[in-house]
């Protein structure tokens, strides 16, 4: 299925992707008409009742409980589109967080799908489709700000789409490194890193006044974070992937001069 945000709630998309034979769950930007012409879509979502509820964590200390409605509707095109696209059948999901949070906007997720949803548990398998989406978004900021593979001039498209293949290796890697150092903060260095890397890091760590020996993956990232720019401070979240990528690169760059040292020296 395609996942997209409210950039994607275009009519012309919804039908292409029907036509293409694919799906789509997108986050609605565009109250429309909906059955024959009468009310819109909000209008009939508020007379739906709420179907079931579902808890989600936001941060290490805080959740939301979340209120579900959904609804099949026929949804209509734009009033001048009408004679070049038809209605379309579309589950309207709406997901709403119940009471007022502090210190941020409630959740507020009003997703459009060609998918049916007829209980709570498909509902919250279609949330947790479209909670994916920032982290797609993370891959190609990794992507796109930190491989530049916007900026390359390659002359042909075969050269150009053999570029985007390493460049999304190595985002990914850069990703995954990330997440597995909120998910896994104790596992072992070796889970990521190869002995040489490791090596390297604990000269870098040495070379530092009052800094401990690495110990567990976090300890690890967190110094290759640092080569990136990161302060690490108490109270500094963990490091992202911007910081995360410049360190990875100059370790990189060590580790070549490590190599060339090598084989010059012995």
């Amino acid at each position: 299925a395609h996942i997209g945000d409210r950039v994607t709630d275009l009519y012309e998309f919804l039908c292409e992707t029907q036509a293409l034979g694919t799906h789509f769950l997108v986050r609605s930007c565009v109250d429309r008409l909906a059955g024959d012409g009468g009310p819109p879509i909000a209008d009939e979502m508020s007379e739906t009742t709420v179907q079931g509820t579902h808890r989600i964590t936001i941060g290490k200390d805080d959740h939301a409980d979340i209120e579900l409605r959904y609804r099949r509707i026929q949804v209509l095109p734009p009033i001048g589109k009408q004679k070049r696209y038809p209605s379309l059948s579309l589950t309207i999901l709406h997901a709403r967080e119940s009471g007022t949070p502090e210190g941020r906007p409630p959740i507020d997720w009003r997703l459009i799908t060609d998918l049916p949803v007829t209980t709570p548990d498909e509902a919250i398998e279609k949330l947790d489709w479209y909670a994916q989406r920032w982290k797609i978004e993370l891959f190609h900021k990794i992507l796109k700000s930190g491989c530049r593979a916007e900026d390359a001039r390659l002359r042909t498209a075969e050269r150009l789409a053999n570029l985007i293949a390493i460049f999304c290796i190595l985002s990914w890697r850069l990703f995954w490194m990330t997440m597995i150092n909120r998910a896994a903060p104790d596992a072992s260095p070796r889970l990521i890193l190869t002995d040489v890397e490791i090596t390297l890091i604990d000269h870098l760590a040495a070379s530092r006044r009052n800094e401990p020996p690495g110990r567990t993956l976090s300890d690890y990232l967190t110094q290759i974070a640092r080569l990136g720019g990161y302060l690490a401070r108490a109270h500094d979240p963990p490091p992202g992937n911007i910081v995360i990528w410049r360190g990875w690169s100059r370790l990189m760059d060590i580790k070549i001069g490590a190599n060339v040292s090598r084989n010059i020296c012995g």
